[in-house]
């Protein structure tokens, strides 16, 4: 499920050198499932309180959220792959699943997959076969795989984004836990109750898009960013100065003042046991 990325021709400034994905060479349908649509009202990047809690975000084009379900809701039932469509909420692909009771759901589509291929979840050995899904401890080691929990019945948590994987490196003899490598290297144990799919996400050519403009980035949502150099020294500490100057500084700098690169930002210091090595920078 791959296609070549495609440039623009370069009729305008915005247009040279941005590239897309030809989406509509390989979706199967343009139109969204209605019974699985909800509203969703945007943030602007505010908080509970207005305040602004992630800045550079506001506007874009309207859209509607897809209801996603992972497939163990429908224990030992097959699925067949109705559609393979474009979600405007993220960077892989979903696909319509319609199940043997008649209820239908979206879920991520997996790169390869393809209309009319039967899935289904159960918690027994399942063959490894793009699109199933099953309890980590019943999946083969070396095996790819997707949309992770973190904990029985939350749901899938981890590695979810366009083109990614983790890869199932061991079981362990306790039976308890199973050890994980991440997209990032980082290899971690993971309850062997917990679910995952099996294979990688679609829409592998997501990170190779170039974005050509900013009225591109408009669309999605984000505001300019602006850089700290060309700030006023009270706004940035990287501010100030006569033209195009260093930062002036040994490190990097937050707009607060904190360091900005090479620092550990995990705390959760009840988990730190579930990290085996950590993961590559």
């Amino acid at each position: 499920m791959s296609l070549a990325v495609k440039v623009r021709r370069p009729t305008s400034d915005g247009s040279r050198g941005m590239s897309f994905v030809p989406y509509r060479e390989l979706l199967t349908t343009q139109t969204p499932t209605k019974s699985l649509l909800e509203p969703l009202k945007k943030q602007g990047g505010r908080d509970k309180t207005g305040r602004i809690s992630i800045r550079h975000r506001g506007g874009g084009a309207k859209r509607k959220f897809r209801v996603i379900t992972s497939l163990d809701h429908w224990l030992d039932q097959v699925g067949t792959v109705r559609t393979v469509e474009y979600d405007p909420n993220r960077s892989g692909f979903i696909s319509l699943v319609d199940f043997e009771d008649g209820t239908k759901t979206y879920i991520l589509s997996p790169n390869g997959i393809a209309v009319g291929d039967t899935i289904m979840a159960t918690k027994t050995v399942v063959p490894p076969k793009v699109g199933n899904r099953s309890i980590l401890a019943s999946l083969p080691t070396g095996v790819p795989i997707h949309d992770i929990e973190l904990q029985p019945g939350h749901g899938g948590k981890m590695v979810k984004s366009a083109g990614s994987s983790a890869t199932i490196m061991a079981h362990e003899d306790s039976g308890r836990y199973v050890q994980v490598k991440m997209p990032s290297g980082e290899v971690r144990r993971v309850l062997s109750a917990c679910f995952a799919s099996v294979g990688q996400v679609s829409n592998l050519l997501h990170n190779t898009i170039r974005i050509g403009k900013a009225g591109r980035s408009r669309h999605m949502g984000r505001r300019p960013e602006v850089r700290g150099k060309a700030m006023n020294p009270n706004s940035h500490p990287h501010g100030g100065g006569e033209g195009v100057n260093p930062i002036g500084l040994t490190h990097p700098k937050t707009r607060w003042g904190k360091h900005a690169r090479g620092v550990r930002t995990r705390t959760n210091k009840r988990t730190q046991a579930m990290i085996l090595a950590r993961r590559a920078k």
